[in-house]
């Protein structure tokens, strides 16, 4: 009743393999299913795929000393940003390397932290991951000696269908130019509640409210679908090498909500 329980020692890969996770929560075993090549899904644990930093090459290189670093400089602003965030990208424009984080708070996840000073703290998705121009210093609200030890995601209601969807530069070991997680309760025909969550489209994985509101209340057909997919993207701000990503969300938004009918 309490929900479906994580540890965050568990592969990827003994996730992917859970008739329950893709029965009840097809959108997590989706992404799951596409994060890394089988070989690192093997030894990739749940914690760690939360936990990592972002892959943006200007944070990661040694000769740029970029906003995350502690400078007022986000070099992909001017520079080769075509992996890069197309919304709330003022200050800093990396994007969460998770897929699996974009369903997760797509299911209202929560996580569990073991602080290293005795104490716990339970956090949503939304809180867990932190945007840069709140703090720079890392991606979530892990600090020194912290220790994620659980996600816990609530049970479905029913008439509840979910999916997710990835587009990448391959077909392979990718990390996401663009992916969207779709959970849609019905009420009979019409879509009742939603959470649409988009990654690789901001320093986090944001929810889309704008994009609910284009589907909650009403019977879903590709009109809607794209309509939501619009309002999704009416306030990105995409840089100079990554304006494609906007056409690539409100088409996967459009699909993804369309396989949840």
């Amino acid at each position: 009743k309490s929900g479906l329980h994580l540890g965050t020692n568990v592969t990827l890969a003994d996730l992917e393999s859970s008739e329950l996770i893709k029965e009840k929560y097809l959108a997590l075993h989706q992404a799951i299913a596409h994060a890394g090549t089988p070989q690192l899904r093997n030894s990739a644990t749940l914690g760690g795929n939360l936990a990592q930093r972002t892959r943006c090459w200007y944070f990661r290189s040694v000769d740029h000393q970029c906003f995350r670093k502690g400078t007022r400089t986000c070099f992909a602003q001017d520079g080769e940003n075509e992996f890069h965030a197309i919304m709330d990208n003022r200050y800093c424009a990396s994007v969460h390397a998770s897929s699996v984080a974009t369903a997760l708070m797509a299911f209202n996840a929560t996580v569990k932290i073991a602080r290293a000073n005795g104490q716990t703290r339970e956090a949503t998705m939304e809180e867990f991951f932190v945007h840069p121009e709140s703090y720079r210093i890392n991606e979530s609200i892990l600090k020194s000696g912290d220790l994620i030890t659980e996600v816990v995601i609530p049970v479905p209601k029913p008439g509840t269908k979910s999916y997710y969807i990835k587009h990448g530069a391959r077909e392979s070991h990718d990390w996401a130019l663009a992916d969207v997680a779709v959970v849609a309760e019905y009420s009979g025909k019409k879509c009742a509640n939603a959470e649409i969550v988009l990654g690789a489209a901001a320093p986090v994985p944001v929810k889309s409210k704008e994009a609910v509101k284009e589907i909650v209340g009403k019977r879903i057909d590709e009109s809607v679908a794209i309509s939501a997919g619009k309002a999704a993207m009416k306030n990105a701000t995409p840089l100079s090498g990554n304006k494609y990503k906007i056409p690539v969300f409100e088409t996967i938004i459009k699909r993804a909500i369309l396989k949840t009918v």
